[in-house]
């Protein structure tokens, strides 16, 4: 298991022990790392492998929709917007996704996860 303070080139000045790896432990990309790789593989799989057959079978870009709707924050028009579709069909694609995942992307909980499994198997230095 990769320990905090291994993911982290040198301490912050004033800091050692515990206290240094809680200091350092205020990233996402920190918390996966510590998470071991199969583990991360298993969520990520869990929570998006239906989207990826969905898309693989029919490109619908559930994926893609997912990840923009997650970086504008959930905004509709501003998703909308950047995927170049209109409202009603982000609507559709987020209903799609929530039927094929069994998840709801109105809840903050929902969100995190799909937000950490998009995350979870992306090399280190882009987590």
């Amino acid at each position: 298991m990769v320990r905090m303070r291994d993911s982290v080139d040198a301490p912050a000045p004033g800091t050692s022990g515990d206290a240094y790896e809680d200091a350092y432990a205020d990233s996402y990309a920190l918390l996966l790392a510590a998470v071991p790789e199969r583990t991360r593989w298993s969520f990520r799989e869990r929570m998006l492998g239906p989207l990826e057959e969905y898309d693989s079978s029919r490109q619908a870009e559930l994926l893609h929709t997912l990840e923009v709707f997650l970086s504008c924050s959930g905004s509709w028009s501003r998703s909308a917007t950047r995927l170049h579709v209109h409202v009603n069909t982000l609507r559709y694609r987020i209903r799609r996704i929530e039927d094929l995942t069994g998840r709801d992307l109105g809840t903050l909980e929902d969100r995190v996860d799909f937000f950490l499994a998009l995350r979870a198997t992306r090399p280190a230095r882009t987590l």
